[in-house]
């Protein structure tokens, strides 16, 4: 995909996703526990969060909104 290759300044072209998909279990910079696919993993580097859990997690949560007349 074309929107994903980048050239640097040195002219060396690099590829956004693949970098990404190739780093997606490595711990994020910054001060959150959580990897760069967004699991919160614990001080082994272990998964103990999968941020599929925690969408679902948090969709289940949400208010439903009521159908109904309105007015």
């Amino acid at each position: 995909m074309a929107g994903n290759v980048h050239r640097t300044a040195n002219g060396k072209t690099l590829d956004m996703r693949s970098l990404a998909l190739k780093n997606e279990q490595v711990r994020a910079v910054g001060n959150m526990k959580v990897n760069a696919r967004g699991d919160v993993i614990n001080d082994a580097g272990l998964v103990t969060h999968a941020k599929p859990q925690q969408l679902h997690k948090q969709y289940s949560q949400q208010v439903q909104i009521r159908k109904g007349k309105e007015g």
